[in-house]
């Protein structure tokens, strides 16, 4: 699974690292500036349950990408 966070819509609320701390990263401002990632495996509902804590729904996930 990849992940994209969308930085110029993310308000600093920091939801996604509080939900999931072992995939999301944010600064000391509280903003995720991750810009495209990859989900580990076995950390695909974390990775999920963050994105929907998103007010802004900066995070987008495509679940069926592979990586090679």
């Amino acid at each position: 699974m990849k992940g994209r966070v969308e930085e110029d819509l993310c308000m600093g609320h920091g939801m996604c690292a509080a939900l999931a701390p072992g995939v999301y990263e944010v600064s000391d401002l509280g903003t995720n500036d991750m810009g495209e990632f990859v989900v580990t495996a076995g950390s695909e509902d974390a990775a999920r349950r963050g994105a929907r804590a998103c007010p802004e729904r900066a995070i987008l996930l495509e679940e069926d990408a592979h990586i090679a």
